[in-house]
């Protein structure tokens, strides 16, 4: 019973990291008709710049997540603009234009960092036991911080006009684009 409960503990940590990659790849295909393969080796570069920033140049990992944040911003726009504006309209060339992304900064990144496992410091030390089952407080932080982005999220979406805007832009592209006369605030 205790190795079941291990897996459902384990399914729901990761399976929350994994709902915020698939709300993101589904935000970027809904309204903006991209097929973005290259979404989620954007996640990988944040994830080797924070661990760059706290291993390599010692700074807190909050500080890390920052300039991730900052970086990443800056990698995608700069993606968006060189690669992927130009040639938005054919969406057979988009794809293979981002699988060429993804596998460029994968490349780039194991040339960087080699192919070895590498870790960050945790943000919060320690663990609890749930139902039998250890579990770290840094995956608890993970998931109540998934969960609060996505709760944030649905939040945005469904009752704010910034939500209405971008869910009727997703519905359908071409009626937001002849109201778009309407203002948002």
């Amino acid at each position: 019973m205790e190795f079941v409960l291990d897996i459902i503990v384990s399914g729901l940590i990761s399976g929350s990291v994994y709902a915020l990659l698939a709300i993101g790849f589904s935000l970027i295909f809904g309204v903006a008709r991209i097929v973005n393969i290259a979404h989620t080796a954007f996640y990988m570069v944040a994830a080797y710049c924070i661990y760059f920033a706290t291993h390599k140049m010692g700074f807190h990992p909050i500080w890390g997540m920052v300039a991730a944040i900052v970086l990443v911003t800056l990698l995608g726009m700069i993606s968006y603009k060189l690669f992927i504006n130009p040639i938005r309209e054919h969406e057979g060339a988009v794809l293979i234009a981002t699988i060429a992304l993804a596998m460029a900064f994968q490349e780039i990144m194991t040339l960087i960092f080699t192919g070895t496992y590498l870790s960050v410091p945790s943000l919060v030390k320690g663990y609890l036991v749930i139902l039998g089952v250890k579990v770290f407080n840094q995956q608890l932080l993970t998931f109540c911080m998934a969960s609060l982005i996505m709760a944030l999220l649905w939040v945005l979406l469904m009752k704010t006009k910034l939500g209405l805007a971008i869910r009727s832009t997703a519905q359908d592209k071409e009626v937001a684009n002849l109201m778009g006369s309407m203002r948002l605030g």
